[in-house]
């Protein structure tokens, strides 16, 4: 079994410097050691298994609850309510796999939805999962908030250490205060470069002039929910 974890587990400089240490919203604190025992987490036979089985702890200790969490709220805030949303999910795993000395990272995309809406997240908002690497597989995703590995309807928009590197709203514009920018989120599902092409255009955001000053709820928290 050493053998294994010794392949698994690479030092935690160089290439995945990243996915190995400690990041601002994935980090070890005294309450994650406390809910690793509880789990009792330790390096199982097959690095893979454990990671999965560790997805299922994760999915069942906390509850999927809107609005409970805010983007910043820190991996203490989840792991003392034991409920958040899927940004929250993500962060618990990654600590808990690097902890295992796995590299883990963070997935933002979107979630295809079924129609018998058995999914816990929101059609069309945002979601967020973790992929670990293993020789050999390379990086596997698994979706802690549907206890699932990742598959098709997993679209897969940007990877980071954890949603700080990520954040969907994140931009910068330059022109009059007067123009009321909008901004669209179109998905299209197409070939792998390199199989195929896709050519379909698509404009991300457009302006305007605002009649007024705008006054709205925060456009990151509705993402993030």
């Amino acid at each position: 079994m050493a053998k294994v974890w010794q392949r698994v587990s690479p030092t935690p400089s160089g290439r995945f410097w990243d996915e190995l240490n400690p990041s601002p919203f994935a980090h070890r604190t005294p309450l994650l050691d406390s809910l690793a025992d509880e789990m009792g987490l330790v390096r199982g036979d097959d690095p893979l298994c454990t990671v999965k089985r560790l997805m299922a702890d994760v999915h069942r200790t906390f509850e999927y609850s809107p609005k409970s969490t805010r983007v910043d709220s820190p991996i203490d805030d989840v792991l003392s309510a034991r409920r958040g949303v899927c940004q929250d999910f993500a962060h618990v795993m990654i600590a808990l796999v690097r902890r295992l000395g796995i590299p883990c990272r963070y997935v933002s995309g979107y979630l295809f939805q079924q129609p018998d809406g058995s999914e816990r997240s929101v059609d069309g908002a945002t979601h967020a999962w973790v992929e670990a690497w293993f020789p050999g597989l390379e990086w596997v995703g698994f979706d802690p908030t549907h206890n699932t590995t990742t598959g098709e309807g997993h679209i897969r928009v940007a990877i980071g250490r954890d949603y700080s590197d990520v954040p969907p709203t994140r931009g910068v514009f330059k022109g009059s205060s007067a123009m009321r920018s909008e901004l669209a989120v179109g998905v299209s599902v197409g070939t792998v470069p390199g199989f195929g092409t896709d050519t379909t255009p698509f404009v991300p955001w457009m302006s305007r002039e605002a009649a007024a000053p705008l006054v709205t709820e925060s456009v990151a928290s509705q993402q993030q929910q």
